[in-house]
């Protein structure tokens, strides 16, 4: 495949966990990747390793939740490639923890921006291109806490997640027309560093968790990348408007 027909993704926040193993298998599925990201050193030592491994890789260094900065690099990326395949809206995260009566607005807004306005940003500036792309797809991320609410504190990452589902939904109905498909990846406990600070001051906290799973043990980032990668491709070219839960039955109970 020559590189102007090879597919393209571009992954936002692909520097370290989930992201960078999605970036790393689609790359081994045959996409050009372009990771997204807002530690520069970190995106260039990503990007030789893909390299390294024979797969076609850039690095874009923007912030998903500023709007100019995702338009302007999107549009970049789109009128370089000519195309989007795959955009998958990977940044997120927890931002912190609040209870309501002392949160601030700067932190609500904050959450919001980073898990839903990136969400929509990003989309908003890739649909030109997937119109151009080949069984093109959206891939956003919510979480368990969109439906639970989340735990102590985690109120407002709870519903900026539970707005990923609807937007995910919305979109979907939004692009159909243009065979353009929206689904979403709900992980569970993943073993990455979004729980570094837990795993070192409450490591027996931490190992727990496990417990709470059906399959008995927490996520690999690969275990995302892979439900991922089947969502691009063709075998899931009849699937839209869904969430997957990637979290080996996490919260059924045992």
């Amino acid at each position: 495949m020559s590189n102007s027909n090879k597919k393209v993704a571009v992954i936002t926040g692909a520097t370290g966990g989930i992201g960078f193993q999605v970036a790393k298998r689609l790359g081994q599925d045959g996409y050009t990747v372009i990771l997204n990201g807002i530690e520069d050193e970190a995106g260039a030592e990503r990007v030789k390793q893909l390299t390294d491994e024979g797969i076609t890789a850039e690095y874009y260094g923007f912030d998903v939740t500023k709007e100019e900065e995702v338009t302007e690099n999107i549009v970049k990326i789109g009128e370089k490639y000519g195309r989007i395949d795959a955009l998958i809206n990977n940044a997120g995260g927890l931002g912190g923890r609040s209870r309501f009566e002392e949160m601030t607005t700067e932190f609500y807004r904050f959450v919001m921006a980073l898990n839903l306005d990136s969400t929509f940003f990003a989309s908003r500036a890739a649909i030109p291109y997937l119109k151009k792309g080949e069984n093109a797809s959206i891939i956003n991320y919510t979480s368990i806490a969109g439906w639970n609410a989340g735990g102590p504190g985690a109120g407002v990452y709870g519903t900026s997640k539970a707005a990923v589902h609807a937007i995910t939904r919305a979109l979907a109905k939004d692009l159909a027309e243009y065979g353009i498909r929206v689904n979403a990846v709900s992980p569970g406990t993943i073993d990455t560093d979004f729980h570094k600070q837990i795993k070192s001051t409450k490591p027996e906290v931490f190992a727990s968790w496990k417990n709470n799973i059906l399959l008995g043990r927490l996520g690999q980032p690969e275990d995302v990348a892979s439900v991922v990668s089947f969502l691009v491709s063709d075998a899931a070219a009849f699937l839209t408007a869904e969430t997957i839960q990637v979290g080996g039955g996490q919260g059924l109970g045992i």
